[in-house]
């Protein structure tokens, strides 16, 4: 099973692929379900030189962002080795 990690968000990078995932309406959806404490899923991340690279969850790191947070809460994955 996953341990979720509380990530600081200046610290994950956005992957261009990524970017084109962004739905203005559903960072709004996702901020809203914030303000109201709904319980909210992590986002995913992996390891990367000095950083974390997203994964999945670039909507809900948007509206942490647009909230004003510091930090989310993440799944660190592993590299699929070849």
């Amino acid at each position: 099973m996953l341990k979720v990690h509380i990530l600081q968000i200046e610290d994950i990078y956005v992957p261009t692929d990524r970017r084109k995932e962004l739905d203005p309406q559903k960072v709004d959806l996702a901020a809203e379900e914030m303000m109201d404490e709904a319980e909210e899923r992590p986002i995913s991340v992996r390891k990367g030189k000095d950083r974390y690279v997203l994964l999945r969850g670039i909507n809900r790191l948007e509206a942490h962002k647009a909230l004003g947070e510091k930090t989310i809460r993440g799944y660190i994955m592993n590299a699929i080795q070849r």
